[in-house]
């Protein structure tokens, strides 16, 4: 008698289920591969499956307000293991699960994006430059001294300051060298990063509308990351050849 078809896996849906925070929550008490690795299944369909549906569904909006951000929901998603080699933290997991939006050929690099991750506490949405490398500081900080103006208009917009509660910028104490003492965009100049952070309690991350939640907040936040990619990607354009003393 011929064997019955096993059924196909049923497709993730775009958020978590109860049993996702409760293994992040258990991981944080547990954070040792004797506790993860015969759990690593219920990783994969509590938290990882999941995640990429979230993903795919705001990659496939961001078409609309950041097309230059869409890339495979693999490449989006950050591993839940540490990088433990240079810290002296030596926990080998991570106790949230993120993902992260590049802007297309800054993979390798920074550059301004969109992030969300969730733990068993609390879901953190953010959009900017965190970790811009020294000639992306120095090109946004340049363009700060001429568009500081326009860049502020976009920051006090209405929606995107209910949505987001939190201006990272980490600045500095004094200007950074090669900078005027007295400019209207110091403060912003001093900064050595630019992000607006959102955090909702970790329960909205089992509503149905989750991936809407995280679309509405990075949409509000597109004008600011594409602001501050403007010098990056301006930067690395190639640089038209003179020929003949003529452009």
């Amino acid at each position: 008698m011929a064997r019955s078809p096993k059924p196909a896996p049923q497709a993730a849906l775009p958020y978590f289920r109860p049993a996702a925070l409760t293994f992040l929550r258990n991981l944080a008490r547990n954070n040792d591969r004797e506790w993860f690795t015969p759990r690593k299944a219920v990783f994969e369909a509590e938290l990882k499956e999941p995640m990429l549906a979230i993903v795919r569904r705001v990659t496939d909006a961001m078409l609309e307000f950041a097309p230059e951000h869409v890339r495979p929901a693999e490449k989006s998603l950050f591993r839940i293991y540490r990088d433990t080699r240079f810290s002296n933290d030596k926990r080998p997991y991570k106790t949230h699960i993120a993902a992260w939006w590049s802007h297309q050929g800054l993979q390798k690099t920074s550059g301004a994006g969109y992030y969300f991750h969730v733990s068993a506490k609390e879901v953190v949405i953010a959009a900017g430059a965190y970790m811009p490398e020294k000639e992306q500081l120095a090109a946004i900080r340049h363009w700060l001294l001429e568009h500081h103006a326009e860049f502020r208009k976009v920051l006090r917009a209405a929606a995107l300051r209910k949505a987001f509660t939190e201006f990272e910028g980490n600045a500095l104490t004094r200007p950074p060298k090669g900078f005027p003492k007295e400019h209207p965009a110091l403060d912003l100049i001093q900064c050595r990063q630019w992000g607006l952070a959102a955090t909702l309690p970790g329960q909205a991350a089992l509503k149905p509308d989750f991936a809407a939640t995280i679309t509405r907040h990075l949409k509000l936040a597109a004008p600011v990351v594409e602001a501050l990619n403007t010098p990056i990607v301006a930067a690395l354009a190639p640089k038209k050849k003179v020929l003949f003393g003529l452009r």
